[in-house]
C-alpha cells in the first residue's frame, strides 16, 4: 500500500501551498524537493541554473528524488522539471500516489511573476511564450506519469485539497 502523495506539475500550479495544506490534514510530512536541493547544493536553484547549469540541477534532481521518494506518510512537492526524467517517476511511483495539478497559462504567470530571478526558465522576456512552450513539451509527461489530475486555476487552497483528498480515497492502492 502506498501511503505518500507525490505532487507534480508545471511551476506556478500550487503544489508547495497546496502540499503544505495537503499534509496537515492528512497529518503526512510535507517534503519540498527543490528546498532540498538547495540545502544539498548549498545554492538557490537560480543559481544552480546560472553557476552550474540546468543539467546539474536536473542530476542533483534526481539524488534528491530518490532519497525520498521512499519516504512514507508524506506529501512530496516535486519541481515543475521532475517528470523529464523517467528514473525520477518510477521511483515516486513506487512509494507514491502521483497527483498533477495543473492550471491555465494565463494563471501560472500571474503566480510566477511575483518574485523575479526566482523562476529561472521564465527569465525572459516575453514570459507568455516561454510559459506556452515549456507546456506543450511537459504535457504529455505530466500526463504518462499522473494518477490524478486537478485543475487548480479557479480553485481556493481548500477545495484543491479537497479534490485530492477525494480523489485519493478512490484509489485502491493508497492507505
Amino acid at each position: 500500500m502506498k501511503t505518500s502523495i507525490a505532487l507534480i506539475g508545471f511551476m506556478g500550479v500550487g503544489k508547495t501551498v497546496v502540499g503544505k495544506a495537503l499534509a496537515r490534514q492528512l497529518d503526512k510530512e510535507f517534503v519540498e524537493l527543490d528546498a532540498l536541493i538547495e540545502r544539498k547544493a548549498g545554492k538557490t536553484i537560480p543559481a544552480i541554473f546560472r553557476e552550474d547549469g540546468e543539467t546539474a540541477f536536473r542530476e542533483l534532481e534526481i539524488e534528491i528524488t530518490g532519497e525520498v521518494s521512499r519516504k512514507k506518510n508524506a506529501v512530496i512537492a516535486c519541481g515543475g522539471g521532475v517528470v523529464l526524467n523517467q528514473i525520477n517517476i518510477d521511483r515516486l511511483r513506487q512509494e507514491n500516489l502521483v497527483v498533477c495539478l495543473t492550471a491555465s497559462p494565463e494563471i501560472i504567470i500571474k503566480r510566477t511573476s511575483s518574485r523575479a530571478g526566482a523562476r529561472p526558465l521564465l527569465d525572459v522576456a516575453d514570459k507568455a511564450l516561454k510559459v506556452a512552450k515549456l507546456l506543450k513539451f511537459r504535457e504529455p509527461f505530466y500526463r504518462r506519469a499522473a494518477d490524478i489530475t486537478i485543475n487548480t486555476s479557479n480553485q481556493s487552497i481548500g477545495r484543491v485539497v479537497a479534490e485530492i483528498i477525494s480523489q485519493v480515497e478512490k484509489h485502491e492502492d493508497f492507505h
